[in-house]
């Protein structure tokens, strides 16, 4: 069983930034790979960034590209989510969450993780 809790989330103006943490319980965190992903007001959750279990790898969704940096420190069982150059678009409920699964595309996929944040708000403000 992991358990994991998103913070970092707040209000910023357009062109600012933020770091999103999560953190896990467990010893186990270090097997697990990690993802980021999004939920705004009446849109589907969509992918945003996810790493492999040691950082080896990493992948973004191409709208986040450039402007965001996912890394975990196993060390610290948390994972981050670096957000610069933020845009009204990217306001949404961020969540973190936890997947055995093996390749990087499947962790495109909301459906193959195991274990979920609670999620925490971000507004960006044009």
């Amino acid at each position: 069983q992991v358990q994991l809790v998103e913070s970092g989330g707040g209000l910023v103006q357009a062109g600012g930034s933020l770091r999103l943490s999560c953190a896990a319980s467990g010893r186990t965190f270090a097997s697990y790979a990690m993802g980021w992903f999004r939920q705004a007001p009446g849109k589907e959750r969509e992918f945003v960034a996810a790493i492999k279990s040691t950082g080896s790898s990493s992948s973004y969704a191409d709208s986040v590209k450039g402007r965001f940096t996912i890394s975990r420190d196993n060390a610290k069982n948390t994972a981050y989510l670096q957000m610069n150059s933020l845009e009204p678009e990217d306001t949404a409920v961020y969540y973190c969450a936890a997947a055995n699964a093996a390749t990087m595309m499947s962790l495109h996929r909301y459906i193959v993780y195991d274990y979920w944040g609670q999620g925490t708000q971000v507004t960006v403000s044009s």
